[in-house]
């Protein structure tokens, strides 16, 4: 992806080292969205899809995801972008980590997401409209 010129996600970085990835682009980038009964499209509007984080566990609880989130709201409005989404995971706090790499609810409740749909008792859709959305040539 990168080679052909596609920005796939983000890196985050603690002091000069990667820590944190999340992967997010335009929600047709992801074919496996549309198949999943869980995060497929809700409506025909155009969003961005936040589809997966990854912290290393060393660098953990500290932060790192929401900073990710922040980063890769900024650069879905910095592309254009209307709108994000996202499928976390919505678990009692203190839950096992499993299926953790799409984030925490709360996480997302906090950065001013709301639910737009649920499929699954554990696995709500939010979303984000970002104003003000900039286009950059990617």
């Amino acid at each position: 992806l990168v080679d052909a010129g596609v920005v796939p996600g983000l890196i985050g970085y603690e002091n000069g080292r990667a820590v944190g990835w999340v992967s997010l682009g335009p929600r047709e980038d992801y074919a496996k969205l549309a198949r999943s009964p869980v995060m497929k499209p809700v409506d025909a509007k155009s969003v961005w899809s936040i589809v997966c984080f990854f912290v290393d566990a060393k660098a953990r609880h500290r932060g790192g995801a929401e900073a990710l989130l922040k980063g890769a709201t900024a650069w879905a409005r910095e592309c254009g972008a209307k709108l994000v989404e996202a499928y976390p995971c919505d678990k009692p706090e203190g839950g096992v980590d499993d299926f953790m790499w799409f984030g925490a609810k709360r996480m997302f409740d906090r950065a001013g997401f709301v639910e737009v749909a649920r499929r699954s008792p554990t696995r709500p859709v939010m979303r984000r409209s970002l104003r003000g959305a900039n286009r950059r040539s990617a």
